[in-house]
């Protein structure tokens, strides 16, 4: 099962995901994409892996290339967290990369990591929520990241929506409620 878990900053969208993930199965990979810039980005990184502490997951750092991600075991359940730093990622780094070919990638490496695990549970962004309006690389980031949300939601069985730390359930209902 592929799950998509979308929510603005703060919205809870990490901990249901986790929480969510944790109860599909016992191996479990957590695929981190942020990189920890500066002291508070590393405090970020570290107040979720203290919420994930007794959760079990394996953790790998995997900042771009995720289609060519090979892990040393089979799990059944990957959480990949999350969508807006791997788009970032690919898009800025040190190759950059056009619209076109940031989505292409981040789908390939989505792909990837659904044939790696049972169960796949994929973390993002809301974009778009504001009335703001955006120029150059912060708007193709910005329509590369909605585009790559609405394919997944349109793909994975179940996509749900966190607000106050609370499931939207906006497609799978049944599944949800059957396994998180």
């Amino acid at each position: 099962m592929r799950i998509l878990v979308s929510g603005g900053a703060g919205s809870g969208k990490s901990a249901l995901a986790e929480a969510c993930a944790a109860g599909l199965g016992e191996e479990r990979l957590y695929v981190a994409t942020m990189r920890p810039f500066g002291e508070e980005g590393a405090a970020r990184v570290a107040r979720h892996r203290q919420r994930r502490e007794g959760l079990r997951f394996d953790t790998l750092e995997c900042y771009t290339g995720l289609d060519s991600l090979r892990p040393e075991k089979r799990y059944d359940v990957i959480l990949l967290e999350c969508l807006g730093n791997l788009t970032a990622n690919e898009m800025f780094d040190a190759s950059p990369a056009p619209k076109e070919r940031t989505v292409r990638r981040v789908l390939a490496g989505v792909a990837q990591l659904s044939r790696l695990g049972a169960h796949l549970v994929v973390v993002t962004n809301e974009v778009f929520a504001g009335a703001e309006h955006y120029d150059g690389g912060t708007a193709d980031y910005l329509a590369a990241l909605g585009e790559i949300g609405r394919r997944l939601a349109g793909d994975f069985e179940v996509a749900v929506r966190a607000v106050c730390g609370l499931p939207l359930v906006l497609k799978g209902e049944a599944l949800w409620e059957s396994v998180c």
